[in-house]
């Protein structure tokens, strides 16, 4: 039997958002790797690729509105296509968080490094596989696994505050450290905020599968850690 042109779209657009998440994931891989490996070339890679990841969020959101147009969509399919509007936007914002890191990295690497790299990597793995799962519960309808990934959250706060009070332990030992200590903080504070954005997309998946909003309250029902 031939795809229903509904099923089809929302399919199409399902992929979309796959491809889009795909890139940004790549974006914040690199902007890691630029701080880890001192290059700042691979910085400027993820500022000047941040502009590819802005065209696709006016793609979702073009074809989301062709959609909406031409099949108007009903019930749960409806939910789909403005669950999906509403995650390009987050992706977009993880995108912009890589830059952060990106130019962060281009600061740290003009002078001697602080530190080893050991938690601000784990922290990004962490939230970068937030926002895999969270897509990834999207495009298989999965709001057990959106439930999950938002349980994961407070480890990310956890390492995000680990980092601040390293950071401050040097800055108070040694004034001379306090301008890399503040450029790794902004780091760690662009990882944490890449977290909150799979916490949102994966929220928006728990909507869309069971027609309920637990925003401010993860610690409630199925979720409950």
């Amino acid at each position: 039997m031939p795809e229903k042109p509904l099923e089809h779209d929302l399919e199409e657009l399902k992929k979309l958002l796959l491809t889009m998440a795909g890139e940004v994931e790549r974006q914040l891989n690199l902007a890691i790797r630029a701080l880890v490996e001192r290059s700042s070339e691979l910085a400027q890679q993820v500022i000047a690729g941040d502009e590819v990841i802005d065209r696709r969020e006016i793609e979702v959101d073009r074809r989301v509105l062709e959609l909406i147009v031409r099949a108007r969509p009903m019930a749960r399919d409806l939910r789909m296509v403005m669950t999906a509007v509403k995650i390009a936007p987050d992706l977009e914002r993880v995108a912009d968080h890589a830059v952060h890191v990106a130019r962060q990295a281009i600061v740290l690497n003009r002078v001697p490094p602080l530190k080893a790299f050991i938690t601000i990597p784990r922290m990004a793995d962490a939230a970068t596989g937030m926002v895999r799962d969270a897509i990834g519960a999207f495009v298989h309808g999965d709001s057990l696994q959106a439930r999950q990934v938002i349980t994961r959250d407070d480890a990310v706060d956890g390492m995000h505050e680990q980092i601040f009070r390293e950071l401050l332990t040097y800055m108070m030992e040694d004034p001379k450290t306090i301008p890399r200590a503040l450029a790794l903080l902004l780091v760690a504070r662009s990882l944490e905020r890449i977290a909150d954005q799979g916490t949102n997309i994966a929220e928006q998946v728990v909507y869309l599968v069971e027609a309920e909003d637990i925003r401010h309250r993860h610690g409630e029902g199925p979720g409950e850690a």
